[in-house]
């Protein structure tokens, strides 16, 4: 036979609650309730109220507030001026720390070529009516770690890559691309009615796949060397030109300078030209013994000149001819005068 235990019987007791109690209780809970629907909005903060899931208050003022206890009315307060983070191609698990995310940052640029692109975007609520309740899932904004925000920031960096080449990318063009994205990143979000405000774009790496890195970093070296070669060119242009200039401004300053030189001195010496020609023609010998004086002076200066002359008479005579070019000195005057 199965062996049978006597357990202890434990006695209840009994609550016993009188009417006055009960209404204690509940009257007490009742103002919980009550008390539950007051609020308050800070000057950086945005409210709005639903009553039965139906909006009655777009934007509450800043302020001490009130509502009907849910789940009669329900209050909704966001920040506005918070600025909030989305990161393609990376994760940030701790400050200093990041976790890659290749199927997001790897993508093909305008010229076919991989490139590796890590992108961080900052953003804020604009109109927190749509940022609530025309996109059901906005991202980290409403908790989620991916949404319509991380997708619409993934689509528009691949779309503005896919336009341009990897050199603009990569290096010049890296300005142009991140306003490009902002732009369409803000179409996109208007587009939406997700009431969010793009800040700013920021394409924190930009670098071709490990794969190709080596050659990557060969052809950036080749390109800076070109440069280089450039600038030392156009620097022995820059200083070769002036000076080549400046040589052929003297030149042509002294064939000017030799012109007006020629041409100043032919017409002096055709001046005196018809000048001789002119007193020639009134006195023929006179003006031909001068030249010939001229000349002998001209062609002789150094030497004592003397010339004989005859008279009518048959008798001649010695003239020293001095030089009047040349100051004579008194003794020699007197010898001539003697």
């Amino acid at each position: 036979m199965p062996q049978q235990f006597d357990f202890p019987k434990t006695q209840i007791p009994s609550l016993k609650l009188n009417p006055k109690t009960i209404y204690t209780v509940l009257g007490v809970l009742a103002g919980l309730w009550i008390l539950s629907g007051i609020y308050t909005v800070s000057v950086d903060e945005k409210a709005v109220v639903l009553q039965f899931g139906k909006l009655t208050l777009p934007e509450v003022d800043p302020g001490l507030h009130y509502h009907l206890p849910m789940p009669i009315e329900r209050v909704y307060i966001r920040s506005v001026t918070n600025v909030y983070r989305e990161e393609i191609g990376f994760r940030t698990t701790s400050p200093g720390r990041s976790v890659q995310r290749p199927h997001e940052s790897l993508m093909l640029t305008g010229d076919e070529n991989i490139v590796d692109v890590q992108m961080v975007v900052q953003y804020r609520v604009d109109d927190l009516v749509k940022a609530l309740f025309n996109v059901k899932s906005l991202g980290v904004f409403q908790g989620h770690t991916e949404g319509l925000v991380h997708d619409a920031c993934e689509a528009a960096l691949r779309q503005v890559v896919g336009r341009h080449g990897i050199d603009e990318t990569l290096t010049e063009g890296k300005e142009v691309v991140q306003a490009e994205i902002k732009l369409k990143l803000q179409e996109l979000f208007d587009r939406y009615g997700a009431g969010l405000m793009v800040d700013e774009v920021k394409l924190q790496r930009v670098t071709p796949p490990a794969q190709v890195e080596a050659a990557f970093k060969d052809v950036a070296s080749a390109k800076e060397d070109r440069e280089r070669l450039e600038n030392e060119a156009h620097g022995y242009q820059n200083d070769l030109i002036p000076k080549a200039r400046g040589g052929a401004k003297k030149m042509i300053r002294g064939a000017e300078a030799y012109r007006v030189e020629r041409i100043t001195r032919a017409q002096g010496d055709a001046a005196r030209f018809r000048a001789v020609y002119s007193e020639y023609i009134n006195a023929p010998d006179v003006t031909e013994a001068r030249i010939y004086v001229e000349t002998m002076e001209r062609v002789l200066p150094g030497i004592q000149k003397y010339i004989i002359k005859s008279d009518a008479s048959g008798g001649g005579g010695l003239l020293n001819l001095l030089n009047l070019n040349q100051p004579q000195r008194p003794e020699a005057a007197r010898k001539g005068e003697e």
